[in-house]
């Protein structure tokens, strides 16, 4: 009877939260953005970037937000990946997360502006440090839902700068599906499928021969929506 008369305010003690998998290529491996937390009850261990929902705020406008205030870092586009919510996940209390995976371009402005932000760090995603709670199995999931949709879409454009060799390619291609790739057959099907751009113009940086750069065609891949790697 005590409980009919409670409202529903006084029974659903849930907080909403959202975490972001940011992931980054590094030339060589594919990288997860995490940080070191200083709150009393986690201080010193590693998590991913989130934070709670703002009673205001529509759902897919937090990671924009948290991702804004932690990392200074603008329009990074995200998709939602996953909700986590066994009752026992979070020590504080009841809290359902939703992850957010979030793409974005390693280059020197984007380390400058992370270098001393919030106790922030790369790391490889095959040597994660111990993250708090189920972060691990959050990233995880984001790598898995990657790694699909890879093979299906041209999301692997947002990890590279506009211009890009097929060597840095295909190593991005083999970090994320974790397996190595027939150099040949991957080259064959990108020249098939046809939106990349050749440019006259080489990376210099790994032979003396070089390798020519390429740009990838959004217009072109708009008009087909060819894509099977």
């Amino acid at each position: 009877m005590a409980e009919a008369n409670k409202t529903y305010k006084d029974i659903q003690q849930i907080r909403l939260a959202v975490n972001c998998i940011v992931f980054a290529f590094n030339g060589t491996n594919l990288e997860v953005l995490l940080r070191n937390r200083n709150f009393p009850s986690d201080k010193g261990k590693w998590s991913l970037l989130g934070g709670y929902v703002k009673y205001e705020e529509n759902l897919d406008d937090a990671p924009t937000r948290l991702l804004f205030d932690l990392t200074g870092l603008q329009s990074v586009h995200t998709k939602q990946v996953e909700v986590f919510g066994e009752t026992k996940r979070n020590p504080t209390g009841r809290v359902v997360s939703i992850t957010y995976r979030g793409l974005i371009v390693k280059e020197e402005t984007c380390s400058q502006i992370l270098t001393g932000r919030n106790h922030l760090k790369w790391f490889t995603i095959d040597k994660l440090p111990n993250l708090i709670y189920d972060h691990k199995d959050m990233v995880i999931s984001a790598t898995c839902q990657l790694m699909e949709q890879v093979r299906i879409s041209p999301i692997v454009f947002s990890l590279l700068p506009q211009k890009f060799s097929l060597p840095q390619l295909q190593r991005l291609y083999e970090s994320i599906l974790q397996e190595e790739i027939d150099k040949r057959n991957f080259r064959k099907k990108l020249a098939a499928m046809g939106f990349l751009i050749k440019l006259n113009e080489k990376d210099m940086s790994e032979s003396r021969k070089g390798a020519f750069l390429y740009q990838f065609d959004r217009e072109k891949y708009n008009r087909t929506k060819n894509f099977n790697i």
